[in-house]
């Protein structure tokens, strides 16, 4: 890249204010029209010149080979473009729930997101699995039922059921001109226009008129209940509306803006996005309804200095901060680190301080990412997304700020793997190259997970599901060149105690010259909760409730470490241990024989002692699972799933098919989609998710310890 293009687009970039800045995301079921909708955004706002095409496997956002071949988005891409005076950065994120990392990682440093629904499929399993992730971080949201043209499509039914699946509570901005394939534009609410799209399927050529005379009563009855159900909330539209005063359109928009920050109210549009329709009007709703950073509530994180709470204003005059959401590994270029910028600014050539890891790291260079290409920046500033060349030692998660003010933000919490397999190299050649691949694959991606076999001295790894593996296995071979042979996918079972229980652990070692003393008294404590550690919560909660100085408090760090080791496998079937709470109480320690490894095995000692005492039983992942079935077959699913140990919480009726929800061991699910085809003649469709775990049944508990 020429030295003239930096500057030139480090000066677009300083063009844009802060308020005139939208980092937005979008958020749906998989297939919904996430990536399409990226792809005509792009194309509208001239970021690409041509029309990709998620089938086709010309779509730029899914630029990863895997995502073009299976015609789904496996990692979050990011990009910039711009819309009417505005700078939109844009991360679309995967709606297949084996990759519901990528959206809980994208939902933590975004401002704002675009739930994107199926007008067909309505309120599907995995859009409420991604809603709830961005309520958990306060993301404020417009909605974009998709698909408009296709057959079955029910925008009324939709928006019904964001108000009763959702809770949500949807203000409809735009009503459909027509429906399935008669779909041609939409009614503008606000400002009481039709827009309507021409047939030359580019979707750039669109006509502004009047309503047209069969839709009058319909668009009255819609705009009436959009200016009531503002007015109870504005108390300006208020007082025109009870006086029959015109009310304006700045202040309808100013009104749905202010209470859509709020997450008071969900704003609504339509369109077709395969079809070019309605994603100029889109375009112009996150610009007008979506925040900007400034909008969004300061960051908080922990001073490392005195350890209280610390606020950073989101602005270019405070000191640096950010935090590193992404890491991705790229050939010829190294490590990509993606960073939203908080406070402060940064220049390529700085230093910054690695707040988790406590070192300084040098920013090689700054890029700012369309997709898979990049364009260099010299600065980035606050509430930007750029990625950054040149860390040595950051992880996802990590706050990086600067080493005179350091502040640590709170950090991305991730799902537990639920599926494993046994992965074997076939060749010498291919045993040296395994461990690098696979280390450099679980930096990418934190729900990966990578363990030896104690007893085998297999190499297990562990993620999401069989797609998540399967992706995973396939860049194995594909882009680091290893040869493997695998196994067949085991559930991840864990453990846990269900008492309180005491534990004493000494470890005493003299060997002639300066000996090992270590003394740990330990109480664990089952945490009641049985859900995924993803939910913002540890698997341990670690307290030290020590009386006196027995034990000098250099050493409880150890103590922790020999806790967490401890808990890596527990004693029914070696599985990991879950949710537990872990009191030191007490011990002893000697003057001269006492030193970190001394107290570390003594903490494991006593943890297995506590343990054993504490009635331990052994946990199964439950997946939560819906169905859409057409209704002559909903008995024989039912009963299938009775017979996979399965509980049927929901049956609901959609237009000519059944919905059925429950919950079923993942164990039981094993080889379910080639069943469920042969159940329903192939009409059938289902999704599920990891939901919690609980206690396995004692006849399948006893085979699986012998097993």
């Amino acid at each position: 890249m020429s030295q003239t293009l930096v500057i030139e687009k480090t000066k677009m970039n300083a063009g844009y204010s802060l308020a005139k800045t939208r980092n937005i995301g979008f958020i749906a079921h998989v297939d919904a029209g996430k990536t399409t909708t990226t792809e005509r955004i792009l194309y509208y706002t001239g970021k690409v010149y041509r029309l990709g095409e998620v089938d086709e496997g010309t779509a730029t956002m899914d630029w990863m080979e895997q995502e073009k071949e299976r015609g789904i988005t496996i990692t979050s891409a990011t990009t910039t473009c711009f819309w009417e005076g505005y700078r939109i950065n844009i991360i679309d994120t995967p709606g297949h729930v084996d990759f519901m990392a990528e959206v809980e990682r994208s939902l933590r440093v975004l401002d704002g997101a675009v739930g994107v629904f199926c007008a067909v499929g309505g309120v599907e399993a995995q859009s409420e699995t991604v809603w709830l992730q961005a309520k958990k971080y306060n993301v404020p949201r417009i909605a974009y039922i998709n698909k408009m043209d296709r057959a079955g499509a029910n925008f009324f039914g939709t928006v019904e059921m964001m108000r009763s699946r959702l809770s949500a509570n949807p203000f409809v901005l735009q009503i459909p001109i027509g429906s399935e394939e008669n779909f041609v534009g939409v009614i503008d609410l606000v400002r009481e226009v039709a827009v309507i799209y021409k047939e030359d399927e580019s979707g750039i050529n669109f006509e502004v008129s009047a309503i047209p005379s069969d839709l009058e009563s319909k668009e009255k009855e819609y705009r009436r209940k959009l200016i009531e159900q503002l007015a109870e909330k504005d108390d300006a539209i208020m007082q025109r509306y009870l006086n029959n005063q015109q009310i304006p359109e700045d202040l309808i928009k100013k009104s749905i803006r202010e209470n859509t920050l709020r997450g008071e109210i969900l704003p609504v549009f339509c369109g077709s996005s395969l079809r070019n329709k309605g994603i100029q009007l889109l375009l112009d709703g996150i610009c007008d309804f979506l925040p900007s950073p400034l909008d969004r509530p300061s960051m908080e994180g922990a001073n490392l200095s005195t350890g209280l709470r610390e606020e950073r204003k989101i602005s270019d005059k405070e000191r640096f901060s950010g935090l590193v959401f992404k890491i991705v590994k790229q050939p010829y270029v190294g490590t990509l680190a993606y960073l939203r910028v908080y406070s402060g600014a940064l220049k390529a050539g700085s230093y910054v301080y690695n707040a988790n890891k406590k070192r300084l790291e040098r920013i090689s260079r700054l890029l700012q990412m369309h997709a898979n290409k990049s364009e260099e920046l010299k600065e980035v500033r606050a509430g930007e997304i750029a990625a950054v060349i040149g860390l040595k030692f950051t992880t996802t998660g990590d706050t990086l700020c600067s080493e005179d003010f350091p502040i640590l933000l709170e950090r991305v919490h991730f799902p537990i793997p639920v599926l494993s397999v046994a992965v074997e190299p076939k060749t010498k050649a291919d045993q040296e190259k395994i461990s690098f691949s696979l280390s450099k694959l679980t930096e990418e991606d934190p729900t990966f997970k990578v363990r030896t076999d104690s007893e085998t001295g297999q190499t297990i790894i562990s993620g999401m599901g069989e797609l998540h593996l399967e992706v995973l296995i396939n860049r194995l071979i594909r882009e680091f060149k290893v040869e493997a042979k695998v196994g067949k996918p085991e559930v991840a079972y864990r453990e846990t105690s269900t008492t309180v229980a005491t534990g004493e652990g000494k470890f005493i070692k003299q060997t002639g010259g300066r000996g090992q003393y270590g003394h740990v008294q330990l109480e664990i404590e089952p945490i009641i909760s049985l859900e995924p550690a993803s939910r913002g919560r540890e698997n341990l909660e670690f307290v030290e409730r020590l009386r006196g100085e027995n034990i000098p408090h250099q050493f409880i760090p150890a103590i922790r470490k020999g806790v967490v080791e401890a808990m890596e496998s527990g004693e029914l079937g070696g599985f990991p241990i879950l949710n537990l709470k872990v009191t030191l109480l007490g011990g002893s320690s000697h003057p001269v024989d006492s030193n970190e490894l001394a107290f570390k095995v003594a903490a494991l000692m006593a943890f297995k002692d506590a343990y054993r005492r504490s009635n331990p039983i052994i946990l199964e992942p439950i997946m939560r699972i819906e169905i859409i079935t057409p209704e002559e077959f909903m008995g024989e699913v039912i009963g299938d799933l009775n017979s996979r140990r399965g509980r049927i919480e929901k049956s609901q009726v959609r237009e000519r098919s059944r919905i059925i929800g429950g919950f079923v061991p993942l164990a039981s699910l094993f080889g379910y989609a080639t069943a469920l085809r042969s159940l329903t003649q192939g009409r059938a469709t289902y999704s599920m998710e990891p939901s919690r775990y609980e206690e396995i049944p004692k006849s399948l508990r006893e085979k699986l310890i012998i097993k």
